[in-house]
């Protein structure tokens, strides 16, 4: 995270998209690149180390280099003279040899990005193990659910909590699914200035950084930027959905959930504001723009677009950032999100019962047929609105009780119909099945993981 007066929101998470990590990217480019024709006999023994040796960031001047790469319209021209100059003189063929601009600067963007994903996943796999917590511990715990911001029927918040549960696994599985891959095709895609050579140093290339080796370069196919693009904005999708019900829960009048360190207020002293929810949100709303800047971007023309390629690279950068800062938020959040369901109860037996219509017009139907039913369910939930009653109460009395009696249905009946908790359906069972994707996906993490340190 850097400092500044927004960083400590908006840039919390652990991977960098500073100026200073775009650029040490650059130079691992170019590393890589040297020790690649060193490998492939393009370069003499001993080039690599050199300029691997002398590519640390902080041995370079970015805010020089930018302002000199704004003749070019890079600044890799800049940085690769600056590089030269700084290794030993025989190493210096090495510097940049066969690549273009767009070669270093495509290749920096998926190693910054391999950077902040790492991370990332790392805080969305600790946010989804407190979702998966909350499942477990409120598989039972009944609510209101809520369509169109009304009570609808009852659900858990076991299945509220299974639900972001799913979302974040999905979303970071897809994540770290994104192809990450290096670029080298030279001027125009041919790697012509590396002779017959070409594909073999591109494949090398690739190797040294731990990238994927593509079939070919992909300087104006940019299907793979707009794929980590939309992975970022996938994950945000999950995390401000996450973060949205947990604002409208913890509304005081509503009062179900509450963060365990909830925010003040410069003007009054009472508030307990969902902080983390709000930043989550101030995040991954700047994710739908950002998302739809690369797509427009991604059309580019013959083998250099012209100006496309140079209005992906901020937009990238912020998209990473803030998928970063709302992933580290969203950990935090799950792991103290106080749960009230004495208040989740009470919020949905101040409803007198009308949630259970659908249940009441169920019973009632074997009887009466399906849609005398609902209708009889629904003209007596309109009169315990209008007259304040619980639908218990008006279904007991005239002329509710004589339909019941005629569908063949005892005031015991409908009393049971009535339970929140007798009508929760799939709930339960969708909510062990989100549980056991989960510690699939979590054992099948561990394996793979195994495997690499192997």
């Amino acid at each position: 995270m850097t400092d500044g007066l927004f960083s400590p929101l908006f840039d919390r998470g652990a991977g960098d998209t500073s100026d200073t990590a775009w650029l040490q990217a650059m130079l691992d480019a170019e590393a890589a690149l040297a020790r690649a024709l060193e490998l492939s006999g393009l370069a003499p023994s001993g080039a690599g180390a050199a300029v691997t040796a002398a590519a640390r960031a902080e041995r370079f001047d970015a805010a020089e280099i930018g302002r000199q790469g704004a003749s070019a319209g890079n600044p890799v021209p800049a940085l690769a003279r600056a590089l030269t100059a700084a290794v030993p003189a025989f190493a210096a063929p090495a510097v940049h040899q066969g690549a273009t601009s767009q070669d270093i600067i495509d290749t920096a963007a998926m190693l910054v990005a391999r950077r902040v994903i790492t991370p990332a996943g790392d805080d969305l796999a600790a946010a989804a193990d407190a979702a998966a917590r909350l499942a477990a511990a409120h598989a039972g715990t009944v609510m209101a659910g809520r369509t169109l911001l009304q009570q609808a029927v009852p659900v858990t918040f076991g299945l509220v909590a299974a639900g972001w549960l799913t979302a974040i696994d999905t979303a970071r599985a897809r994540l770290a699914g994104v192809g990450l891959a290096a670029q080298l095709g030279g001027a125009a895609g041919t790697l012509a200035a590396l002779g017959g050579a070409g594909p073999e140093v591109a494949a090398r290339f690739a190797a040294e950084l731990g990238l994927a080796a593509p079939a070919l370069p992909w300087h104006t196919d940019r299907l793979r930027v707009l794929d980590l693009a939309a992975a970022l904005a996938g994950v945000c999708a999950a995390l401000g959905k996450m973060a949205r019900d947990v604002t409208l829960l913890a509304q005081s009048e509503v009062a179900e959930v509450s963060e365990g360190r909830g925010g003040g207020s410069s003007a009054m002293p009472h508030k307990r504001n969902p902080v983390a929810a709000i930043v989550i949100l101030g995040c991954t709303r700047r994710a739908p723009a950002l998302l739809a800047g690369l797509a427009a971007a991604a059309e580019q023309e013959h083998q250099r677009a012209a100006g496309a390629w140079h209005a992906e690279w901020e937009p990238l950068a912020d998209l990473l950032r803030l998928t970063g800062s709302a992933a580290a938020w969203s950990a935090d959040l799950l792991a103290g999100l106080q749960v009230d369901a004495a208040r989740m109860r009470a919020n949905l037996d101040a409803a007198r019962g009308l949630p259970m219509a659908e249940h009441v017009a169920a019973v009632l139907a074997p009887g009466l047929g399906r849609l005398p039913a609902h209708d009889l369910a629904g003209r007596a939930s309109a009169d315990a609105a209008a007259t304040g009653r619980t639908l218990g109460e008006v279904l007991a009395g005239p002329p509710f009780a004589a339909g019941i009696a005629a569908a063949g249905v005892t005031q015991d009946q409908v009393a049971a119909a009535l339970d929140p908790a007798a009508y929760l359906g799939a709930a339960g069972a969708f909510t062990a099945a989100a549980l056991a994707a989960h510690r699939g996906a979590v054992h099948a993490a561990h394996r793979e993981r195994g495997a690499n340190d192997q």
